[in-house]
């Protein structure tokens, strides 16, 4: 946050205490941040603002920060950053999936606007298990996870109506996340008949079971699933297996 502010940022921490707290927590935030302004800090409280057991809107949510990056860039900041204790939105398995579908869309938000955002996570009240489910979504965490799909940098301003949607698919993949893989995958929004451009530069092995959940992916949503910059080894299993949805493209 105080990095956020250096580059001239409005920031936003969103928290797990409750409201009586948060004003003590407010103060001691200015203190320690020390912004020029003191509208650059905003605190929430999650509990309050959403109530205990709320399932996110995955396009209600990500409206609500694309609304607020456009205050804070017309109340003059470069941008929005928010750090938040999402734990209380993830306890039960509806509101994981929900907003692991929202994880995806708020993913894609942020790689053409100026809103950053980072989520922690209490393990000793969520489980690895649902981590793990959340920290494969991510291009960054401190969670060990064997691979990550998450939105690919694009450029700024909206995407276009019916363009392909740009994804990254990183790290290692065999059989012991094969699960994890699905749920990921399952997770994404697509349009039916809409490309998907698939960033496999970072991707160091995958096996022809993975394959076919991209495959699978593709044929439910009637997608062609095209790799974008594929090593030896990922072409190599994609040509054995000739894959209805999934092929191998030219690099981006």
């Amino acid at each position: 946050m105080a990095d956020g502010l250096a580059q001239g940022l409005q920031v936003r921490y969103v928290s797990a205490s409750s409201s009586h707290e948060i004003a003590d927590l407010r103060d001691w935030l200015l203190d320690e941040l020390a912004p020029d302004r003191a509208d650059a800090v905003q605190i929430e409280s999650v509990r309050d603002t959403y109530g205990l057991g709320h399932v996110v809107s995955v396009g209600e949510q990500v409206t609500a920060y694309a609304n607020a990056t456009s205050a804070a860039l017309a109340a003059g900041f470069a941008g929005l950053r928010v750090a938040a204790d999402a734990t209380p939105l993830v306890t039960t398995p509806q509101q994981l999936d929900a907003f692991a579908r929202y994880e995806h869309q708020i993913d894609r938000y942020m790689s053409r606007h100026p809103f950053s955002a980072m989520c922690g996570y209490d393990r000793a009240v969520l489980g690895t298990d649902a981590v793990a489910e959340l920290a494969c979504l991510h291009p960054v965490s401190n969670a060990a996870t064997m691979f990550r799909w998450h939105a690919a940098e694009s450029g700024d301003g909206p995407p276009r109506a019916g363009g392909p949607v740009e994804v990254v698919l990183a790290g290692e993949i065999d059989r012991s996340v094969h699960a994890l893989l699905r749920k990921a995958l399952q997770r994404i929004d697509l349009e039916q008949g809409q490309l998907v451009e698939l960033d496999v530069a970072g991707l160091d092995f995958i096996d022809h079971h993975a394959i076919a959940e991209l495959d699978a992916l593709g044929r439910r949503h009637q997608a062609r699933i095209v790799l974008r910059n594929p090593g030896h080894l990922v072409t190599r299993v994609v040509e054995l297996m000739t894959p209805e949805t999934v092929g191998v493209g030219t690099p981006a």
